[in-house]
């Protein structure tokens, strides 16, 4: 996904970093963002969906027209959750240059769904999500601007509202339902049948593709379904 609007982004934000930049600076940069690999239909890299994590995160930070500071470590704590600290800190240098530009979403969106698989694009989300609860609060205007990226990346709106349910705390068993994407009025069969379809949904087998770190953070989705059905199972006698 180094061609497109992802790429000319990424380009801008590497070419003011790395102005006067050593070789060895650059290099180290060009091996963090896979910038010498062509895309390859229907096999993102991991690569990919690290520029796609930086450019979207960026986007949801700046919705509610103040960058704080709580959501910038919770995306550097991110980055080097998922790849370690010396590319996170890489990583973290081209965001802060990202987040300044003037970022075309509609565009990166387009090119991200029609390069990333479905289990990517919910992994992502999720991920954003992360970034708009840093600061301790939903913003409308996050909200709004994740739940637009969702039906750009074709993302339904029940995974939307599965996937904020499990950043909201909540005393009662509701979320419970709402993450398994079901109604209170749901049989204790149909229940079963959204858990299993659910966990297969969210199974970090799928993000195989994107590398052992990814699919180590969509362990946390896959752990909040399980505590979703358990939950329910609990409060039904099930």
């Amino acid at each position: 996904m180094m061609g497109g609007p992802i790429g000319a982004i990424v380009g801008a934000a590497l070419g003011e970093l790395l102005s006067g930049s050593n070789a060895e600076t650059k290099r180290r940069a060009e091996q963090t963002f896979n910038t010498g690999r062509r895309p390859q239909p229907d096999h993102t890299k991991p690569g990919d969906f690290h520029l796609a994590l930086l450019i979207l995160s960026a986007v949801v930070i700046k919705s509610d027209g103040h960058v704080d500071q709580r959501e910038l470590d919770f995306v550097r704590d991110r980055f080097v959750r998922l790849f370690g600290k010396e590319k996170a800190n890489e990583s973290f240098e081209i965001f802060k240059k990202i987040v300044n530009q003037k970022i075309q979403l509609t565009k990166v969106t387009e090119q991200i769904r029609r390069n990333m698989a479905h289990s990517g694009r919910l992994q992502l989300l999720h991920f954003l999500f992360g970034v708009a609860a840093a600061d301790g609060t939903f913003h409308k205007d996050e909200i709004d601007t994740i739940h637009k990226i969702a039906r750009q990346l074709y993302i339904s709106d029940a995974d939307f509202r599965s996937i904020q349910a499990t950043y909201q705390p909540s005393t009662n068993v509701d979320a419970a339902y709402e993450i398994l994407e079901i109604t209170k009025s749901a049989s204790d069969q149909d229940i079963k049948k959204a858990y299993r379809k659910m966990a297969i949904k969210y199974h970090p087998d799928k993000l195989q593709h994107l590398g052992e770190d990814v699919q180590k953070a969509a362990q946390e989705k896959f752990v909040k379904v399980q505590e979703a059905y358990d939950k329910i199972c609990k409060e039904r006698g099930i």
